[in-house]
């Protein structure tokens, strides 16, 4: 069934090596769209006990299509590590107006 909904202009892009895993752009997220993940431990890191050792929890975007593009994300991240980024439809519908 087709959306009503107007693509967002904009998604979040998270940097990981400045995100700490603090979970407040996760808490402002109205449609729940973002999330933290446990990220897949380094290449070559050593194993405890035969097990890998995991790396760090860092936010995902995990549901770009029902993202709204509010940037409350981005302006609640204390670190700085989420920045806006335009859309190919939102700067198509720029060239098309």
């Amino acid at each position: 069934m087709p959306s009503s909904r107007t693509p967002p202009k904009a998604l979040p892009a998270i940097d990981t090596d400045r995100c700490t895993g603090c979970g407040w752009c996760v808490g402002v997220c109205a449609p729940h769209v973002l999330s933290l993940q446990v990220l897949p431990p380094p290449s070559g890191q050593p194993q405890q006990q035969g097990r890998a050792v995991w790396g760090p929890k860092r936010s995902q975007l995990h549901d770009a299509n029902g993202c709204t593009g509010c940037a409350l994300c981005a302006v609640r991240c204390p670190f700085d590590a989420i920045r806006m980024v335009r859309t190919r439809v939102a700067d198509d519908m720029v060239d098309a107006g």
